[in-house]
């Protein structure tokens, strides 16, 4: 497992992170579609992960309303606190009071609070604000979470989610001040979903933010089960009723020459579909770890084997050929001058 640098930052995680929201869920319809692993079948999974060199967990307070970091709790508590790094997040709603929302001082350090309380312990590794909140100044959330790092409760902060210039102006007031800066995004990218690309990627790569990837099989359509041709598995959460969790809409023609694509590469690696495609996106510039999930122990080592190899040049041309999609503006015009803006990510 190779270890890389957060963003601008000294620390270091490993390529590959497991999310938990397939951790918990038992009582909760959405996540439910995800998974619902008690804390024994989490404890596998823990292991595992910590065996193959991934000691990197991701949960948030909203996944099944707590449940998941209760279970993630549990789940570590046979292991040593600092050989395990933990990510959780903060801002959507936990709770039905006018407060119980947003990234406020009030409601961050309410939300910091419990999740250490049901995580088990006393700091968190990666602090996420999992939403940008509009209607709370930006200097009031950056100031609370900087004295989170001083206090010892948090170890690094990270965004997730932002817009480009929710994170810019985060980094900007952040320099203004002296406090800390996000040193990660967490963002959706994928051969499915390639606008991190047109903005976020240049100004990550400009402002030293690492991306922290989720979602990096297109919503679970790139599992290697979706074929041209043939009926949606039935076990596919593309097939819950639930409209949020089909995740965003992919033209079905574009799907299938994706598919096509990591086919015919997954024949000449003689990897699967799946592995192909999480190590399309960690060749990919300013990723510093790619999230994971697994329902079950096989799924999890079938995963775990997209890290210790790479993609051809030609091979990884091939896959970028096939998930192209028309650009947005300015972008398309920007590409008119790619003699001094290259695209995707502007060289320094």
């Amino acid at each position: 497992m190779e270890y890389r640098q957060l963003g601008k930052s000294g620390f270091k995680v490993p390529e590959l992170c497991f999310g938990c929201g397939t951790f918990g869920g038992h009582d909760n319809e959405f996540f439910k579609t995800w998974g619902a692993s008690d804390v024994a079948e989490a404890r596998k999974i823990v292991d595992i992960c910590m065996e193959a060199g991934l000691n990197f967990f991701d949960t948030s307070d909203i996944y099944s309303m707590g449940s998941s970091e209760e279970v993630l709790g549990k789940a570590i508590d046979h292991l040593k606190r600092e050989d395990v790094l933990i990510s959780t997040k903060a801002t959507f709603r936990f709770g039905k009071g006018p407060n119980d929302v947003g990234s406020s001082r009030y409601h961050l350090t309410q939300a910091l609070e419990g999740s250490l309380k049901r995580l088990g312990t006393d700091y968190i590794d990666v602090y996420h604000l999992h939403a940008f909140d509009a209607t709370t100044p930006v200097e009031e959330t950056l100031n609370t979470l900087d004295n989170f790092i001083r206090q010892g409760k948090v170890r690094y902060i990270a965004a997730s989610n932002f817009s480009g210039w929710h994170l810019m102006k985060s980094l900007s007031v952040s320099e203004r001040y002296g406090w800390s800066r996000y040193i990660g995004h967490q963002v959706y990218y994928s051969l499915l979903g390639r606008d991190y690309e047109w903005e976020l990627m240049p100004l990550a790569a400009d402002q030293g933010v690492g991306a922290l990837v989720w979602s990096p099989l297109g919503w679970g359509r790139l599992t290697g089960k979706i074929r041209r041709g043939q009926p949606m598995p039935e076990t596919s959460r593309l097939n819950s009723k639930l409209s949020t969790d089909a995740g965003p809409q992919v033209p079905e023609e574009h799907l299938y020459k994706v598919v096509d694509a990591l086919d015919e590469v997954a024949a000449e690696t003689g990897k699967t579909v799946p592995q192909v495609a999480l190590n399309w996106v960690l060749r990919r510039p300013t990723i510093s770890t790619v999230i994971i999930g697994a329902r079950t122990e096989e799924q999890l080592k079938q995963n775990l084997a997209a890290v210790g190899w790479q993609l051809t040049p030609e091979q990884i041309a091939k896959l970028d050929a096939a998930s192209a999609v028309p650009l947005a503006y300015p972008y398309w015009h920007q590409a008119f001058f790619s003699e001094r803006n290259p695209f995707p990510v502007p060289q320094k």
